[in-house]
């Protein structure tokens, strides 16, 4: 059967961390996972959701190589490789709300008794440590007698103490940068107000707090404790930019699948949003997201490159 254009209803998006430190990015390998079930990417891929708008912008530029008197064209170039993404998330969470921010998304972490008042959230409350090094999963937290503290329905927020680290800080997304503990304000739950490793507590039973889903950074790991958090704060400005690795699904209704896979996405604005009409006085907000792709190279042949659109064709279609 002749193949003819994908015809899609929406784009699925996905996102992956990238290791700042060593600038490796997640890879995608269609080849080996193109045809993965859309509710349930491969490790570390986690489901962004649906999105709108979705659109890619190529700026690239391809020049002439000109020899001779007078000048003639002998072969072509390419003077600038640039290429960006653009697309409303339809979710709200934290993980669309920070890669939209364009720099630091903070946790508003619950305040101290009598804490001063600060645009992205006062001093916080003490953390709960977890109750010994075992007995805590990626999706439940053993805290012991300290579950008297939390409520069902609370938010919270599962790193490590900030003790003067210097470079990027958080479990499984490097969620900010340290220039000096002093920059910070030496405040030890610094990482806790910027990690993305947060949750949501579904049940309590026992000593231990039921998530609704797997923390990010999987099991948590020795010296991390817990956070009560009551949302999440960006800012305008900042000199941090969000880094991650991002993948985008176009579903053909007659089998065949589009993936473009970006290695490397920072954030090119500031948070921003964009409403839709539903019906009479009701408006939904989706979060706007930017996003200019930075260079990898391609193992195969050492090509410097921005990103990768992979064609799975349907059934018994025509190549």
């Amino acid at each position: 059967m002749a193949a003819v254009a994908p015809v899609t209803r929406r784009v699925r998006a996905y996102f992956a961390p990238v290791d700042r430190a060593a600038s490796a990015p997640t890879v995608f390998d269609a080849a080996q996972m193109g045809r993965f079930a859309l509710d349930a990417p491969p490790a570390p891929w986690v489901d962004l959701g649906w999105c709108r708008g979705f659109a890619r912008k190529s700026a690239t530029k391809v020049g002439a190589m000109m020899t001779g008197a007078p000048a003639v064209a002998q072969s072509l170039l390419r003077s600038a490789v640039e290429a960006a993404v653009e697309l409303e998330f339809d979710r709200w969470g934290k993980l669309q709300l920070a890669l939209a921010s364009g720099s630091q998304q903070m946790n508003l972490l619950q305040t101290a008794a009598g804490a001063a008042a600060n645009g992205s959230g006062g001093l916080a409350a003490a953390a709960v440590p977890l109750a010994g090094v075992t007995g805590s999963t990626a999706t439940s937290l053993n805290v012991g007698a300290a579950a008297a503290q939390f409520q069902v329905g609370d938010l919270v927020a599962v790193d490590e103490d900030y003790v003067a680290q210097v470079g990027f800080v958080g479990s499984g997304v490097s969620a900010a940068y340290v220039s000096s503990p002093a920059a910070v304000g030496n405040d030890i739950n610094y990482v806790r107000r910027v990690t993305l490793n947060v949750q949501r507590v579904v049940a309590i039973s026992d000593g231990t707090l039921q998530l609704g889903g797997a923390l990010l950074a999987g099991t948590p790991g020795s010296g991390m404790q817990v956070s009560a958090l009551t949302g999440f704060v960006d800012r305008e400005g900042g000199s941090f930019f969000q880094e991650w690795s991002g993948l985008f699904v176009m579903e053909g209704e007659q089998g065949d699948r589009v993936i473009y896979h970006y290695p490397r996405l920072q954030a090119m604005q500031s948070s921003a949003e964009a409403t839709r009409t539903l019906a009479g006085a009701l408006e939904q907000v989706t979060l706007r997201g930017a996003f200019r792709a930075l260079p990898v190279k391609d193992a195969n042949d050492g090509e410097t490159v921005l990103c990768f659109r992979s064609y799975l064709p349907g059934p018994m279609r025509a190549v």
